[in-house]
């Protein structure tokens, strides 16, 4: 039987597996055309599944094709001549195998070819792709050799120059290219390596885009588990799991993999929104290896934090630009990307939860404070009789009088820009909270900037709060609007709206009203910007 794989390159023969047929039908025809193909995306986005697929295809569909599929990830560290002699032995060795599969024997002039071809630099490389393209043609007839390069960005630094004018100068022989067609994948774009720019060995590059599984993908990669395995999955869980995910592949088949063998789940019963939230709240807490990718790359810069902030708290965004570095390296690591405005966007509301529990102080110094001393509250006081649903009015007014109560300390909170403390504690005092009850809290990011909404599920009822900071009135009216619309999305009937209020002379405001049919509770709260020692008299 097979499974949800998250380990290496997925196999059709052991894996569900995203045929991505419109993707690898544009592949297949920019090599028929001879291009110079680059891929540049995150790690564990299913770069090299693809283009495995991609080629074994090719292969099928016409024999003419001679791929030769590579991968740099060990070569970093190695010297030029060690990188030469290490390329030839593994370019010799998919030759082989290539004849192998095709049934084919090696003819005695190719194998002394392959016995007599040393490779020390990048000029005895050149001088065997012409040689094996002109042996290959004579004994086997019309061959376009298609060389793929995988994890490109672990080519040794020492080489890198080199090695891409020289394969820029076989491209350039269109009537006697001894490689038909080329392509580079990795991580870092070409522009981020360390070679020569004198001359620009990429002004011939094919960009290729491999995009996140679409919500269809996401339903076909579940409905080969339905098929085999008769197990159902309801379709609100797929669409939360591709809302969740943005289709991001390996959050995606992770998912697939709680869902179907780790939370044991009997066969006979549908797959629901209550075994989403299961799995969801493993995802938040787990720790896999593309997580680890994520929080180790966004520790790096503390400047990253305000970045990711400001593009999740300000409506009027900040344009999208490659020539930021810092936006720059949280694209490569694919935290971020260019919304359709040319604005930044967060990637996923799974990597935006988990950025904010990074950023999020491990104790904020206030929790002792979120209930009133007058009081013998906690937050299961904040359910109904019965525990059956939450009193989600309470307890923000609850939090809106715990700010109050803790004043100017709210500024002492340590290692949070001030610009955001109050989104931090709202979110510190929800996530306390729904732990408290058995809930669980997700991070919705309809418009990836701008708004947090906190989705909040607990006894299969969903609570739904809007956070802001205030940008004005008139944006304090539309997310209202932007609000009853994502409301009307997800069936509900009403919603709370917080919106945090930095100006020197703030007013609290508290107001419920019919927007839509639907009753929305706002509130207008005031942080301070100074503490009192420092307050103009």
């Amino acid at each position: 039987m097979r499974t949800f794989g998250t380990r290496g390159s997925v196999q059709p023969d052991r894996h569900y597996v995203v045929p991505r047929t419109e993707e690898i039908k544009d592949f297949i025809n920019r090599v028929k055309d001879g291009r110079y193909i680059v891929l540049f995306a995150p790690r564990q986005t299913g770069k090299t599944t693809f283009f495995r697929l991609a080629l074994a295809t090719l292969a099928v569909e016409d024999p003419a094709y001679f791929p030769i599929q590579l991968s740099f990830d060990i070569y970093k560290n190695f010297s030029v001549p060690d990188f030469y002699e290490l390329l030839y032995r593994r370019i010799r060795k998919h030759i082989e195998n290539v004849f192998q599969k095709r049934g084919h024997v090696l003819s005695e002039a190719l194998t002394q070819l392959l016995d007599n071809t040393q490779f020390s630099h990048h000029g005895s490389m050149l001088e065997f792709f012409e040689d094996f393209a002109s042996l290959l043609a004579v004994e086997y007839g019309e061959q376009r050799i298609v060389f793929i390069i995988d994890e490109f960005d672990g080519i040794p630094p020492s080489v890198v120059s080199d090695f891409l004018h020289t394969l820029r100068h076989i491209y350039h022989f269109e009537d006697d290219r001894c490689l038909h067609s080329i392509g580079i994948v990795g991580v870092k774009n070409i522009t981020q390596l360390n070679y020569d720019r004198s001359i620009s060995p990429f002004n011939i590059q094919d960009e290729f885009h491999l995009p996140n599984f679409t919500l269809e993908q996401v339903r076909d990669l579940f409905g080969q588990y339905t098929d085999e395995v008769g197990q159902l999955v309801v379709p609100e869980v797929i669409e939360s799991i591709h809302r969740q995910t943005a289709g991001q592949p390996f959050l995606v088949n992770r998912f697939g993999q709680i869902l179907a063998t780790e939370l044991d789940i009997p066969k006979t019963e549908p797959i629901t929104m209550v075994h989403f939230a299961q799995a969801y709240t493993q995802l938040l807490r787990e720790r896999n290896t593309n997580i680890d990718h994520l929080l180790t790359n966004i520790r790096k810069e503390r400047q990253f934090e305000s970045l990711l902030m400001r593009i999740i708290s300000y409506e009027r965004g900040i344009p999208f630009s490659l020539d930021n570095e810092l936006m720059n390296e949280l694209a490569i690591y694919g935290v971020i990307r260019s919304g359709a405005d040319g604005m930044c966007e967060i990637v996923n509301p799974i990597y935006q939860h988990r950025i904010f529990q990074t950023f999020k102080p491990l104790f904020n110094g206030l929790e002792d404070d979120y209930f009133s001393k007058d009081t013998d509250t906690s937050f299961m006081d904040y359910l109904t009789p019965g525990e059956r649903q939450i009193e989600m009015g309470q307890l923000l007014e609850n939090f809106r009088a715990f700010i109050t109560r803790a004043g100017f300390r709210i500024l002492q909170v340590p290692d949070t820009p001030q610009e955001y403390i109050g989104q931090h504690l709202l979110y510190a005092y929800l996530d306390q909270f729904v732990r408290t009850v058995g809930g669980t809290m997700f991070l919705e990011v309809p418009t990836g900037r701008g708004r947090l909404d906190l989705l909040i599920l607990h006894n299969q009822q969903k609570y739904i709060v809007e956070t802001k900071i205030w940008e004005g009135a008139r944006r304090y009216a539309a997310g209202k609007q932007q609000l009853a619309a994502y409301l009307k999305s997800e069936d509900a009937t009403e919603g709370y709206y917080v919106v945090f209020d930095h100006r020197q002379n703030p007013e609290p405001i508290v107001e419920t009203e019919m927007v839509s049919g639907l009753t929305l509770r706002s509130y207008v709260i005031p942080v301070l910007q100074e503490a009192p020692s420092t307050l103009h008299t």
